[in-house]
């Protein structure tokens, strides 16, 4: 009986931990929505959530348009969250248009995470990312050296897509200092970085106070494009930045085309993203939609984040070593 009452006892202490150590279960669904599902960067964000999910034994699904279309990847969220998921994690194309969806989505009790590019004025638990205005200093920095403080400037974006704006802040923030440095246009791609080519050529045509001197592309695709109207005019005497590190991108900052670009870290986002959200799941917060921006104990940071480097010719070998690994 003494031995039987003992036995009771270790199941009634172990059982508990052997839970725990398999709290993780394939009927937990999670969802990543993408910007645009079809570039690489977002590639690589994939991969980081599927390798977190992987490693967590949990389900997870990378959504989103196949091309930057605001509205559709509102219209994907939205399917998603009828799916009542264990939790969501979301790059804002236009924060407008998300912010509702997200606060419908707190409203219902799935955690919800922004990455890359955030909403700050939806109820979202908090944003996992880079620090954009400090990408756009980093190249600001990098513009103003290689012009010795005196060019014109254009840039090439979607205007409204919140990590482009606060991207192109950055670099407005460091050319106060130079006086001698002007910027001429901020190109609106309209989501389509093909059309950064032609513009590209437009640029390139200008002469005399017109000339423009450096091109700064602000998303991760318009690069390869004004490099190429680049090539096509034989441009080697204008400074070409570009951003993320995709295999076209860094061959061109290899043959010198493209000065430098900017590198993020996607995959490191949507992995501590998933995480993140299997916390959550696990260990729920209530209420949800509390402000834990104005609370001191607030159980959230507000912003986690994953870094950006400059890379160039005198680092891109380590950058190119690190992709094959990452690729093997």
């Amino acid at each position: 009986m003494v031995s039987k009452r003992i036995s009771f006892a270790l199941l009634a202490v172990v059982l508990p931990l052997v839970s725990g150590c398999n709290r993780h279960s394939k009927s937990e669904q999670y969802y990543l929505i993408a910007t645009n599902t079809a570039v690489p960067y977002w590639k690589a964000g994939a991969a980081g959530f599927e390798a977190a999910g992987t490693e967590y034994g949990v389900s997870v699904d990378t959504r989103g348009p196949a091309g930057l279309s605001p509205q559709a990847e509102v219209d994907e969220f939205k399917a998603m969250v009828a799916r009542k998921p264990a939790g969501i994690l979301v790059s804002v194309a236009n924060s407008q248009l998300m912010t509702p969806e997200i606060d419908a989505a707190i409203a219902a009790g799935i955690p919800v995470v922004t990455i890359d590019s955030d909403a700050p004025e939806s109820k979202r638990l908090f944003f996992i990312g880079t620090n954009n205005l400090e990408a756009g200093r980093l190249g600001g920095r990098r513009v103003a050296a290689q012009l010795n403080g005196k060019g014109n400037v254009v840039f090439f974006s979607n205007p409204g897509q919140p990590n482009l704006d606060e991207r192109l802040k950055g670099y407005q923030d460091i050319f106060t200092a130079y006086p001698g440095i002007k910027v001429v246009e901020v190109f609106d791609i309209k989501a389509d970085p093909g059309t950064a080519l032609d513009q590209a050529g437009v640029y390139l045509a200008r002469t005399g106070p017109a000339r423009i001197d450096a091109f700064v592309c602000l998303d991760s695709r318009s690069g390869v494009n004004v490099a190429e109207a680049f090539k096509r005019r034989n441009a080697t005497d204008r400074l070409l930045v570009a951003m993320d590190v995709d295999s076209d991108t860094l061959k061109l900052v290899g043959d010198g085309t493209i000065d430098s670009t900017i590198s993020q870290k996607p995959y490191t986002m949507a992995f501590l993203g998933l995480k993140a959200l299997d916390e959550i799941h696990h260990y729920p917060v209530k209420p949800l939609d509390a402000d834990f921006a104005l609370d001191p104990y607030s159980p959230f940071p507000a912003f986690v984040n994953t870094g950006v480097a400059l890379v160039d010719k005198t680092n891109l070998d380590a950058v190119l070593k690190k992709q094959a690994a990452a690729n093997k």
